[in-house]
């Protein structure tokens, strides 16, 4: 199986927040914010894979700015690891101001997808292709992430 490159995975999703998606004052909700980050992870997932994918986790989402009714909700998201027939991508969300331009970082999480068959078994993945230093630093965080997770499931079923 060849393997893919980040670049490969790359997607970027945008679209602007309309007041339902938001509360009554006017900031966007979490899980409107996190359900497009699912959508934009599992498509790279996808692109990676060429399967289907399920969400198997989501690590930790922490909102760093606010995203309001008006702005323009941007995910950029890509593969950081990948294991047998599971994908981390990691997703980094944005929120513009479109009438100023101003962008504000409002936070990156991870995702693990399996990759899955149309029984919904898992399936091998192609190998991630990381070239530059930056994605072999990404790699090894990833690698460190996916070991915190399995101490933690041990943890959780003793």
């Amino acid at each position: 199986m060849a393997g893919k490159t980040v670049d490969e995975t790359r997607m970027v999703m945008s679209r602007l927040m309309q007041p339902p998606d938001a509360n009554s004052w006017g900031n966007v909700h979490g899980g409107a914010i996190m359900r497009m980050v699912d959508e934009a992870g599992g498509v790279a997932a996808i692109r990676h894979s060429r399967c289907q994918a399920v969400t198997v986790s989501m690590d930790r989402m922490t909102f760093k700015q606010p995203v309001h009714i008006g702005d323009l909700l941007t995910i950029r998201a890509c593969l950081t690891f990948t294991g047998r027939s599971s994908m981390e991508v990691e997703a980094v969300i944005e929120a513009e101001n479109i009438r100023t331009g101003e962008v504000r970082y409002a936070g990156t999480c991870y995702l693990v997808y399996v990759a899955i068959d149309d029984q919904g078994h898992p399936v091998p993945v192609p190998p991630l292709l990381v070239r530059t230093d930056e994605e072999r630093a990404r790699w090894r965080a990833a690698e460190q992430r996916r070991a915190l997770r399995a101490s933690h499931e041990e943890g959780a079923s003793a």
